[in-house]
């Protein structure tokens, strides 16, 4: 139970968790309908794998843009900006045809989406010194739901010919729920930190080499996640001929929920748990890709999702070795090689789908884990 300096009753919590929920709630409902997406905009295979990039453009260059402003800034009072232009812009994209606007909308729901990530974070560590290490690992457990719900949310409205632009106008809403539960409950006190100095982690020097090798591995790991969670739908409908895609992208999150729980609680292995993932992902991605059954493809996303969540908390535990009392800086970092490796990785993975395939594009991307491999390897944790 929270201790609070006033002894009053805090759920600040719950709607910092659900912010980060219902950013994966929109990862994995803008990634189940893209493929809808680009027959109503009439999109080559290629030109989806741009138009997923616009959005992953935003999300790099959200912490260079926003994060000096939120150091500075009362944070509750930021997220409350991002949240009001998110639900703007997911407006937009309901009830606007033009595809431009389009573009524009998706772009400005990356960008808030990136920054209240990296600043409800930064607002739960801050309000909850004394459970923020584990409130952390159930909130990227909170994305994993998200993304893991949308799309089999999608997909009941699709099947039932209602148009995906639903599916935004769904988010706005989730905004603006979660909006007024922030308002509510911004004068919560958080908890009281009885820590003693000797307690306390993550107040040593700054790393710069760790950081980076970090960075290396959140740059590939989400590269890898976007181009396959874009593109395993496609794979299923025009590879598989299967409609089990939106099941499958979903299968795939819902099993990150454990893995980030499980890894929270053995957080002291974060190196080998690391290690081990960074091996897994590419071995099964491989096999998937040699498979021509749609339920040995559904099957093995369960063993892929389980590493892919593995690694998030993972970074987030090992960097606190490296980022000393620069933590902002050390997590816009990380935030900022997510980005690259979301617009470079997805884009790639469109290109290189329309020119040998989806199979042949994923297996190039399993490729370059052989750079995270080296990255882990090469980390030197105390």
């Amino acid at each position: 139970m929270n201790q609070t300096r006033d002894g009053k009753k805090d759920l600040l919590w719950l709607f910092l968790f659900l912010v980060v929920f219902i950013n994966g709630f929109e990862a994995g409902g803008y990634q189940a309908s893209l493929y809808s997406i680009g027959q109503t905009y009439d999109l080559s295979i290629t030109n989806m794998g741009l138009f997923a990039a616009v959005e992953l453009l935003a999300t790099m260059l959200a912490p260079l843009i926003l994060g000096n402003w939120a150091d500075k800034s009362d944070k509750l009072k930021c997220i409350l900006i991002l949240q009001v232009i998110q639900a703007a812009f997911a407006c937009v994209i309901f009830i606007s045809s033009i595809q431009m606007l389009f573009v524009v909308g998706i772009f400005f729901l990356g960008m808030t989406t990136s920054a209240l990530q990296f600043i409800a974070i930064a607002a739960l560590a801050e309000s909850y010194p004394l459970t923020g290490k584990k409130k952390i690992g159930i909130m990227t457990s909170m994305y994993a739901l998200g993304a893991l719900v949308s799309p089999l949310f999608v997909d009941f409205y699709l099947k039932r010919g209602i148009s995906w632009r639903m599916f935004f106008l769904t988010l706005s809403l989730g905004t603006v729920i979660t909006l007024v539960g922030i308002v509510a409950n911004r004068d919560s006190t958080g908890e009281v930190n009885s820590l003693a100095d000797d307690e306390k982690v993550g107040d040593g020097e700054f790393i710069i080499l760790g950081v980076l090798l970090l960075c290396v591995v959140m740059c590939i790991y989400v590269g890898f996640e976007n181009g396959f969670a874009f593109f395993v739908d496609t794979l299923f409908t025009d590879v598989l001929k299967s409609s089990l895609g939106k099941y499958a992208l979903s299968l795939f999150w819902a099993v990150m929920i454990p893995s980030r729980v499980l890894v929270g609680y053995f957080s002291a292995h974060a190196k080998k748990i690391l290690i081990t993932s960074v091996i897994a992902i590419p071995v099964i991605t491989v096999i998937i890709a040699q498979m021509n059954s749609a339920a040995v493809v559904l099957a093995l996303c369960i063993p892929l999702g389980f590493a892919c969540g593995a690694i998030y908390p993972s970074v987030l535990t090992t960097l606190l070795q490296f980022s000393g009392k620069r933590k902002a800086t050390a997590t816009a970092m990380i935030t900022v090689s997510t980005g690259i490796g979301g617009v470079v990785f997805t884009a790639l993975t469109g290109i290189l789908a329309g020119a040998m395939g989806i199979t042949g594009a994923m297996m190039c991307l399993a490729a370059f884990f052989i750079l995270s491999i080296i990255a882990v390897l090469s980390l030197h944790t105390r």
